[in-house]
């Protein structure tokens, strides 16, 4: 098998050829078909987030099942499978035990602490392992793997709002803006100042309107989502949402917030951050994606490609995702 391997914080990913892996217990050995590219792919590489190296990086995953070790039921060979960011919860701690395994204490994820997609072939832990919707071919189902899955658990915690904002359109501003559209609700983008194309993008995606993240919404937002890892969005984001609106953080790493008066957090406004995603995330937001019809805008790239496709991601040289294709 080829895989594309990260040594250590701030280095190219090199290739590297190795044996076929063999699953153990409970884990499945998949062919990867293609990964997506996500901004926590960058956060790994540059070491602002925790991994183990040497990792592949990878963690929008799209396979079909080779094998299957002892134990595991409900998955054939030939079967397509998304392989997620969380890998494995220990399921034993408190938040375990009361559903919310996204902030499971001893926690696996792909791509940072287990080997991810950035391969021709990896292995995962079957119970976190997600049946994906024929509708969509490999490319375009690889971005509904984190970008869809942590947008739609922002999403969720946004309310149940009619009014919404989204700084940092990207890759999973784009797919959350076509479930928001689908539901009937008012989409406000946020692009990097004078970023023209950008918002024509959203526009295109029935967003109802586009701007600079230095510039205010035409009116107050119920809620608004931050993609962006860019801490002084927030204080920004607070003066666009109105009394009792909500502010999501949903990015793994953020540059530091800067200080901002009291008065743009009272009015019982909140600041919440995502962590992770739950299995039952994925279920629920497979099932939407597959029902609003989510067609990510993707660009792709061959697996040996992948350091100028990262490089690419960096200069923002493109809308909606990046892909690797193996």
């Amino acid at each position: 098998m080829i895989a594309m391997v990260c040594d250590g914080p701030g280095t190219k990913l090199r290739e590297d050829r190795r044996p076929l892996p063999s699953p153990g217990k409970g884990e499945l050995l998949v062919k990867v078909l293609a990964c997506g590219i996500c901004r926590t792919d960058l956060h790994v590489i540059d070491g602002e987030i925790p991994a183990h190296y040497p990792i592949v990086p990878g963690h929008e995953v799209v396979g079909r099942v080779l094998a299957a070790g002892d134990g595991v039921a409900g998955f054939s060979s030939g079967t397509r499978v998304g392989i997620p960011w969380v890998g494995h919860t220990c399921g034993i701690c408190a938040y375990c035990r009361d559903g919310r395994e996204n902030l499971c204490d001893h926690p696996e994820f792909t791509g940072a602490t287990r080997d991810g997609g950035y391969a021709t072939h990896a292995v995962a832990d079957a119970r976190f392992c997600f049946r994906l919707p024929d509708e969509l071919p490999d490319a375009e189902a690889a971005p509904l793997l984190c970008a869809g899955l942590i947008g739609w658990r922002a999403y969720r915690m946004a309310g149940d709002c009619q009014h919404i904002g989204l700084y940092g359109f990207g890759a999973a501003a784009h797919i959350l803006a076509q479930i928001a559209v689908w539901q009937g609700r008012l989409v406000y983008a946020f692009t990097q100042p004078n970023d023209v194309a950008g918002q024509e993008f959203a526009r295109s995606l029935g967003c109802v309107w586009a701007g600079g993240s230095n510039e205010a919404p035409p009116t107050l937002l119920d809620a608004a989502i931050i993609f962006a890892p860019v801490g002084a969005l927030v204080p920004r984001a607070l003066k666009a949402v109105r009394k009792g609106g909500r502010v999501i953080c949903a990015g793994i790493h953020m540059t530091d917030i800067p200080a901002f008066a009291y008065a743009d957090l009272w009015g019982e406004r909140q600041i919440r951050s995502v962590a992770n995603l739950t299995r039952e995330d994925g279920v629920s937001f497979l099932e939407v994606a597959t029902k609003a019809g989510i067609r990510p805008a993707v660009t792709c790239y061959p697996l040996e490609k992948a350091n100028q496709a990262i490089a690419d991601v960096r200069a923002g040289n493109f809308n909606g995702a990046v892909v690797l294709i193996a």
